[in-house]
This record gives structure tokens, C-alpha cells and sequence, in this order.
């Protein structure tokens, strides 16, 4: 099948449908007053009093894999880089997710139900501090002495709890000696300008949002267990062999992949230096997590590529996985592939981090230089998990946004990374996600606007909102702009938002400003408004040697135009129109054509194209 664009003519037909604004995007009161304050503004560019806080944590971390056992001590430093003079800090306590009586969202087998996070010796500026107050859920509020603009806090803690063995729900236990260790330290929780603190407790389903901070981790585990973690080891002299060594310096210039950790070296027990516990030290900086997993009987491949031609700088791919796990093998060439399209294809950004580390686990979830990804048997599944998970690492952490409130700023844009780049890792996969769910869903009851805040949402409308509606919006924007014009805008967000907390009007804004297009029409009527998607075939007509086919938009929301014609020699020919086609209100157009081929039918639609009704999209051709 071939596209063919420059011989048909496209005529728009402005119909009775609805005006639809060009200027303005509904701009919530709350951010408002941001905007008046000088944070924001409504250009896309962060307001010339665009303030953050951030934190440096150190913290000392064992974990006993016989009980499952967490324990710590955290040291932070806390920088009120806003106007405001703080009163009260909020810890977020992520793990008490798990502790009896809490609100979840997720079921918890009640095994896993602890009492939760056990706080003891708060000191806050060397003045120890009682907690009065027992959390139940997953934040906790303490009064402080007034916290004033431009002043650090200085904050120190231990903290313990029972990391899950079922249950698993982006963390926990893996198997007898495996464990993905997430969320388990106290943190402080984000005050921004739109909200002040973020009190939206996690409840299992909704996801994080965090400041970006310097974390110095150093993580104890017995011998033989190996780590992996956010951030870069700093002591691996201390805690490994030399072979091993060795080999991880290799993989860190080598474009090929070596096998650091061998399926048949787990049994010679030399990989680790023989202490009781070994203290593994890593360091990260600027990012908004920080995370480890360990185990004592995985096998480890990497390799490394260039993500920056210009400053030739590399990043290590990983993958720890259990060697009875085969489809695991290849996992390292689709993550490799991933950060390879990543920094060269989209968003075509030099991958910003040193490493990235896929870890064979029980979930499929994200973290800075991290993710947590289960087996698949398929291929295809693999695929297009490892990309969507890693791809990650630029929404929503790279950005800093808050997925707490706006699932869509990231799960949008992981959705379409493995619509659009799985094919290139693996031409047979034809990958879909979540087509058939907003086809299904669509118009009806739970499809609310993608604008609605995640914290009110559930289960198919979470979902519908998080994944495909909002990359197929992406997806209309980058057909409609063309992949040049597409880049430019994106990179126009990314490089005035990195390392900040976009918001939706901060993206939308940046989009227009990058393109020096007003897309404002399309944002509100795919993003904000309701509605579905619906086109139908209207008049067909055939004068002389010329077809002319009327398409109407039967739905109020904006989707391309595929108009496929088959003829009887069993070839055919795709007519496309972007959403361009309806920026003016109108609710149908006309696609003329020439007729150069004796046709059998017409057919409406394509695999990134939504249709509620596709009863409607098939017209046979009269055959006289």
C-alpha cells in the first residue's frame, strides 16, 4: 500500500458545527495566581520567578533478605528555594501503602499488611523532635519553627519497616533471594507554587511526583548479594572482585554486549569480597528517586553506546535477570535499542543519564536509571515493554512532572514511544496498546476529559486517560506538524522544562511557542473537552474520471482522515489528511480523487485512528 498525498485535493466545508476558540485554554484559579505571582506564565516559558525546593538526602540503608527487614538512617538537607515561609513539613511515607487500615486502591494479601514505617530520633536543626502524631496512610505532617525563604533545614531520622513478600506492587520481594527495594525512605514531599504541599497521599494507584534532589546511598546486604541501583556505584573496589571489575569498565566502552555476570559463575560465590555485609555507595544527583534492587543469583549483561555525538558521552545499558528466565536473554538488545532511538529518533534528546538498569522483576514500573519489568514469554510484549518503561526516563523524570495529578504528561508519551519505535527495534511487531480499550469506551460515562486530575480517577478511566488518549493526541500534533516541525516544538519544551515541574498549560504554551503554530484549538477540544470520535461516509459521487467522497465528523473530537480505496486488482491506495482538516469547526469535508482503476469498496480508518461506530466507515463502490 502506498500514500499517496499530492494528487487529490482536500476542500473544506464549513457546516453548522461549533466555533471552537483559538486564543485561550481554560487556566484553573490556582494557577492563576501563579501566573500573577511571576512562576508561570501562559507562553510556555517558566516565569522570571519560577522557584523550586530541593534536598540533599544522605542515607545508610540495610536490608536482611531472611526477614525482609528495612532499616536506615537519613540525614537531609532541606532548601526553601520559594517565597513562602514554611510552618509544617510533610514526610511521605510510600511504604504505607502496606500498614493496616490504610486507604488503597490496590488489594494487599494480609501478609503483607504491616503496622508501617516506624519513625524514631527525628531531629530537626540538632533539636529532637517528638512525633505526636502516628501516621495512618502515607504522609505525615509536623509542625516546625518557621522555615523562612532562602533558609535550608537540617533534618535527621531513623526509619524501619517489612518490605512486602507478595502483593508486589512496584516493589517487593521477588523470590527467595530477589527484591526490588522502592519508595523506602522518608521523604519530604514536594511544595510547589500551584499547590504549596502535596497532599495527595499514594494509594496504589496514582503515581509520584517529587523534587529533584542529590541522594548519597550507602546500602548494606550480606555477601553474595549483588546491587543495582539509581545513581553510580562508587566503591566498587570495596565490594567487588576485580574480574568483575574488569568487565564492568568493558561494557562501559564496549558497544557489544558483555556477559559481566555468567549464568555458570552464581555457583563459585567469588563475584562479591567476602565480608558479612557488604556496604554499596552510590551517588545520584539531580533526580527525583531513589531506588535499589539486589539479589544473590542473577546473571548481568551490558553494554554501552554514544547518546551524544557532540560530547561523545556513553551510557551503560544493564539487565540483571534470573538465568531460568530465556526470554530475558534478549532483553539487553531492546534496551540498548531503546536508548539508542531515544537519543537519535525520539524525542531525539542525548539520553541524560550515566546508566540504565532493567531489572527482572514482578511489575512493570519506572524509576530514574531504573525499571522493574516482569518476564514476558512474547517477544513482542517484551518489546514494547522495555521501551515504554525506559522511555520513561524523559517523562516523567527528565521533567519532573507530577504524575500524582497528571497521569497523561507521562504514560501519554510512553505510549507512543512503543507505538512508534517498537517497529523499528523488531519490524513484525504492530503494537496497539489500548486502541481497542478507547474504541470500546469512548463517549460513554467513564471517558471524562484527559484534563480531568488523576487523583479523581479510577480503574478505565485512569487508564483511558493515562495511555491512549493522550498519545494519540501526541501522535495527531506530530502528523499535523511533520517530524521536523514535531522535534523542534518538543525540544522547545523539553529544554526550557528539564529538571522543573511542567505543568499542562506549560506544555500546551510550549508546543504552540515551538511550532509558531496556535494548536490551542485542537488542545482544547482533544485534551478538555468531551466528546468521541466518529467519522462516516456522506455523499460518494463519481462525475467522469473523478471520485469525490464526503467525510463527515459524526463525533466532536478531531482524528485524522485515512480513506482507503481498494480496486479489483486487489491493490489500493491510502488517501490521508491530518486534523488540520478540521481546525475551522467544520463537521465534514470532501476528498476528491481520480479514478484511475475499476474500485471495489472505500474504507474509512486506520490502526491510530478511533471510531466509535465503524458500521459506517465501508462504502461498496456501485459496479455499473
Amino acid at each position: 500500500m502506498k500514500s499517496i498525498r499530492t494528487l487529490f485535493s482536500c476542500i473544506l466545508l464549513l457546516g453548522t458545527g461549533p466555533g471552537f476558540s483559538q486564543n485561550t485554554l481554560p487556566v484553573p484559579l490556582n494557577i492563576q495566581k501563579a501566573v500573577n505571582k511571576g512562576s508561570r506564565t501562559l507562553n510556555g516559558l517558566p516565569g522570571n520567578k519560577y522557584w523550586q525546593n530541593s534536598a540533599d538526602y544522605s542515607i545508610q540503608v540495610s536490608f536482611n533478605p531472611s526477614n525482609r527487614l528495612v532499616r536506615g538512617t537519613e540525614l537531609v538537607l532541606y532548601f526553601n528555594n520559594s517565597p513562602d515561609t514554611l510552618r509544617n513539613l510533610v514526610f511521605k511515607l510510600y511504604p504505607n501503602v502496606y500498614q493496616k487500615g490504610a486507604i488503597r486502591a490496590t488489594p494487599v494479601k494480609p501478609l503483607d499488611l504491616i503496622d508501617g514505617v516506624t519513625l524514631s530520633n527525628l531531629m530537626i536543626e540538632q533539636v529532637k523532635h517528638s512525633i505526636r502524631e502516628i501516621p495512618e496512610g502515607t504522609d505525615l505532617r509536623i509542625p516546625i519553627s518557621n522555615l523562612l525563604p532562602g533558609h535550608t533545614l537540617r533534618v535527621a531520622l531513623e526509619f524501619s519497616y517489612t518490605l512486602n513478600k507478595t502483593s508486589h506492587n512496584r516493589t517487593g520481594a521477588v523470590d527467595s533471594s530477589s527484591f526490588f527495594i522502592a519508595y523506602f525512605f522518608p521523604r519530604i514531599a514536594v511544595y510547589d507554587d500551584i499547590d504549596g504541599w502535596n497532599n495527595n497521599p499514594y494509594i496504589g494507584s496514582q503515581e509520584f511526583y517529587n523534587d529533584f534532589c542529590h541522594f548519597s546511598v550507602a546500602i548494606s546486604v550480606p555477601d553474595n548479594y549483588m546491587v543495582w541501583a539509581t545513581g553510580e556505584l562508587k566503591n566498587n573496589e570495596e565490594v567487588l572482585s576485580q574480574k568483575y571489575i574488569k568487565r564492568i569498565k568493558e561494557a562501559e566502552v564496549s558497544n557489544s554486549v558483555v556477559k559481566i555476570i555468567d549464568s555458570s559463575e552464581q555457583a563459585t560465590r567469588d563475584i562479591t569480597l567476602h565480608h558479612p555485609v557488604n556496604i554499596w555507595k552510590f551517588e545520584a544527583d539531580h533526580v527525583t528517586d531513589f531506588v535499589f534492587a539486589t539479589s544473590d543469583h542473577y546473571c548481568w549483561n551490558a553494554c554501552s553506546l554514544e547518546v551524544d555525538r557532540d560530547s561523545k558521552r556513553r551510557t551503560r545499558v544493564d539487565v540483571a535477570f534470573n538465568p531460568l528466565h530465556k526470554d530475558y536473554y534478549p532483553v539487553i538488545d531492546f534496551a540498548r535499542g531503546t536508548v539508542d532511538l531515544m537519543s537519535y529518533h525520539l524525542p531525539k534528546w542525548p539520553f541524560p543519564y550515566p546508566h540504565e538498569t532493567v531489572f527482572d522483576g514482578l511489575d512493570q514500573m519506572e524509576y530514574p536509571m531504573m525499571v522493574n519489568d516482569n518476564p514476558l514469554e512474547s517477544r513482542p510484549d517484551a518489546i514494547t515493554l522495555t521501551i515504554h518503561e525506559i522511555f520513561h526516563t524523559m517523562f516523567p523524570f527528565y521533567m519532573g512532572i507530577n504524575e500524582t495529578k497528571y497521569g497523561w504528561m507521562d504514560e501519554g508519551w510512553a505510549t507512543i514511544s512503543e507505538w512508534l519505535l517498537s517497529p523499528m527495534i523488531d519490524s513484525s511487531v504492530i503494537d496497539d496498546y489500548g486502541m481497542e480499550s478507547y474504541n470500546s469506551y469512548a463517549g460513554k460515562e467513564l471517558d471524562l476529559p484527559i484534563t480531568t486530575l488523576s487523583t479523581e480517577l479510577t480503574e478505565t478511566s485512569l487508564y483511558l486517560n493515562s495511555y491512549p488518549k493522550p498519545a494519540l493526541g501526541y501522535l495527531f500534533v506530530k502528523d499535523m506538524l511533520g517530524d521536523s516541525v514535531f522535534l523542534k516544538s518538543l525540544h522547545y519544551y523539553i529544554s526550557h522544562w528539564n529538571g522543573k515541574h511542567p505543568g499542562p498549560l506549560d506544555f500546551f504554551y510550549s508546543m504552540n511557542q515551538g511550532s509558531g503554530k496556535n494548536m490551542n484549538w485542537f488542545w482544547k477540544r482533544w485534551f478538555y473537552d468531551e466528546g468521541y470520535p466518529d467519522l462516516a461516509f456522506g455523499k460518494v459521487t463519481k462525475s467522469g474520471t473523478t471520485g469525490q467522497v464526503e467525510v463527515l465528523s459524526v463525533g466532536t473530537k478531531p482524528v485524522p482522515v485515512d480513506l482507503t480505496i481498494f480496486f479489483e486488482d486487489h491493490t489500493t491506495r491510502l488517501i490521508h489528511r491530518d486534523i488540520s482538516c478540521w481546525e475551522a469547526g467544520n463537521r465534514q469535508i470532501l476528498i476528491s480523487f481520480p479514478i484511475e482503476n475499476k474500485i471495489s469498496k472505500l474504507k474509512l480508518g486506520g490502526l491510530y485512528v478511533p471510531d466509535v461506530n465503524k458500521n459506517d466507515n465501508e462504502y461498496t463502490w456501485p459496479q455499473n
